[in-house]
């Protein structure tokens, strides 16, 4: 075998006085010495996850993905000659175990099943961490692992002309593919690997001007694209892409809450009702950091070893690969507290004022492609606001008109400095007599959608008789808050407003309705409260009991939106004008 030890002396190199050479960062960084300090934690973290591994090696429900996850883990500490477990005979055995269950498993086209079946993709994720594995194993070069690296290889080689010849289901499993056959490439080159990322590439980067990919996900943005363009960027000398994903951490500052949690509301995958951790943006701030000289981003990536939430021991096997990524941070800069940010391809905006922050958001995909499915964004939560440690996670308004659900705003307007409006107009039809050319002897009609549900009535060839409920929610930011003004009008409707904040607080001068965390503003004013933190909210507009409506939609299939945490409810039935306060203190 022709040993291709691309990592041939990092490991070595990250235990000497600097890096390895020709690893120095771009002018602007910071010099070559090593972050020992970013070094320690990244080794702290790995070892303690190397007994968690050596307790579950043997669990067969894992993932293909998980598989390959815990194999990393264990060879970032077997090659890591400052680790606890370096060239630890007792992780060996495990290693054997996990290599030989990722050549079993695998189909006999290169694939494996990860939920998909015989999926380029999910193999692709996978594929990644086996290279890296391969290739920590190859720059050690001990004839103990020389069975492993064997397995890892067969494994490798098998693997990518599936890839080179597959496809994919969403945006982001391109750059994954992508970056799993650069990764491929470079240790067992292959034509056919380099011109399937060319095609790949060719498509273009599904990323908008301001910095937000077109799925709009924290997760997949942290977890896939970001990490994938850097290594294509750094394995095929590609380095436009490395704009790409500058232009999306520099985005994240603005997204970001105090306590390290990402903004992910408008997302269009399974996050856009999930709390999302900056954690894993780690080695992607730290690259950008270093290469630019950005003193923002340096501020992030210290935060993240700060916090120490997460799985950071993942990273370390990064930086043996890159010794580069070790290096100590620029000075560092403060991240952005104080702004009005906006964000035109997600109809967004975040504003935060030290401590305080609040998203608005009018961008849901529900207007133009009226589904409930991954890939849209459908979240009718229009509000966030947080006070340091009291959290609303949501402000959501459902009238009930025809069962059409939740308001979700069509789009989102400035209308002052500190003012923004989002509105919707909803028309639910009475269908009238079908003309006469259409109608038929026997009664058999076309299935077809009337909008909310589907029936034999040829709905697109009748005449029809709307009723309408218009609604706007003015956002106006005042001194010490927000006033979120609701006006219903068009059609007599009753209608609640749903304010639900995070568990762990105090509710006061509410009524409780249940057992199960829903409650009611009747009169005057309620306050959450968090230690020394606290949002207060009001007035309330009476007893007048209206259930949140999810709308057909979802009813249909027992779905629900009830979101996790204290709920609160403000009723009352249009048309009406009501101004809804949002005071916080600290």
């Amino acid at each position: 075998m022709h040993r291709r030890t691309f990592l041939a002396g990092a490991v070595t190199a990250l235990s000497a006085d600097g890096l390895m050479p020709g690893s120095a960062t771009a002018a602007g960084g910071s010099s070559s010495a090593l972050d020992e300090e970013f070094l320690t934690l990244l080794t702290a973290a790995n070892e303690a996850q190397v007994p968690l591994v050596l307790d579950s090696y043997q669990n067969s429900g894992d993932s293909v993905r998980t598989v390959a996850r815990k194999g990393r883990r264990l060879v970032s500490a077997y090659v890591w000659n400052k680790s606890t477990r370096h060239h630890d005979d007792a992780l060996l055995g495990p290693l054997r175990t996990l290599s030989d269950r990722l050549k079993s498993t695998q189909h006999d086209d290169g694939l494996y099943d990860s939920g998909n079946l015989h999926s380029p993709p999910d193999s692709a994720f996978a594929i990644q961490d086996l290279c890296l594995m391969w290739a920590l194993l190859d720059a050690d070069d001990q004839p103990a692992t020389e069975p492993h690296r064997a397995i890892l290889e067969r494994i490798l080689r098998k693997a990518g002309p599936a890839l080179a010849a597959g496809g994919v289901h969403t945006p982001n499993h391109r750059w994954e593919i992508s970056a799993a056959l650069a990764r491929t490439h470079h240790l067992f080159p292959d034509r056919r690997y380099a011109a399937r990322i060319d095609d790949w590439l060719d498509e273009g980067i599904d990323a908008t001007p301001d910095g937000i990919y077109s799925e709009r996900s924290s997760t997949y943005a942290a977890e896939v694209t970001n990490p994938c363009l850097l290594t294509i960027a750094w394995l095929r000398n590609r380095p436009e892409l490395i704009g790409f994903v500058r232009r999306n951490l520099a985005a994240t500052l603005f997204h970001l809450e105090p306590n390290g949690e990402v903004e992910t509301v408008a997302s269009r995958r399974q996050d856009q009702t999930r709390l999302r951790d900056v954690w894993w943006y780690l080695t992607q701030f730290r690259e950008l950091a270093l290469l630019d000289g950005d003193g923002r981003f340096a501020t992030v990536a210290k935060d993240i070893e700060r916090r120490r939430t997460g799985e950071l021991g993942d990273f370390l096997a990064e930086v043996l690969e890159r010794p580069e990524l070790g290096a100590k941070l620029p000075a560092l800069n403060p991240v952005p507290d104080d702004f009005v940010q906006r964000y035109d391809s997600q109809q967004l905006v975040r504003i935060r004022r030290s401590a305080r922050t609040a998203t608005i958001f009018g961008g849901t995909d529900f207007h133009d492609i009226a589904a409930i499915a991954s890939g849209l964004s459908t979240n009718p939560t229009f509000f966030k606001l947080r006070q340091g440690c009291a959290i609303l996670d949501s402000v959501r308004l459902s009238p009930q008109f025809f069962s059409t659900g939740h308001f979700r705003s069509d789009g989102l307007r400035r209308t002052g400095p500190r003012s923004f409006r989002l509105a919707d107009e909803v028309k639910v039809p009475y269908h009238l007599p079908l003309p006469r050319r259409y109608r038929r002897e026997n009664g058999a009609y076309a299935l077809t959608s009337e909008g909310r549900f589907y029936a034999s009535m040829d709905f697109p060839h009748r005449p029809k008789q709307y009723r309408t409920l218009r609604t706007e929610v003015t956002v106006t930011e005042v001194g010490d808050g927000f006033d979120l003004t609701f006006e219903l009008d068009g059609s007599e409707v009753p209608w609640a407003i749903e304010l639900c904040f995070r568990p762990g607080g105090t509710l006061t001068g509410v009524e409780q309705l249940d057992a199960a965390g829903n409650y009611q503003l009747v009169e005057g004013t309620g306050t959450y409260t968090v230690g020394a933190d606290q949002i207060e909210f009001g007035p309330g507009n009476g007893a007048t009991k209206v259930a949140m409506d999810p709308g057909e939609r979802y009813t249909q299939l027992n779905g629900s939106l009830v979101p996790d945490g204290l709920r609160v409810y403000v009723t009352g039935r249009s048309p009406l004008r009501h101004v809804l306060h949002l005071r916080t203190s600290s």
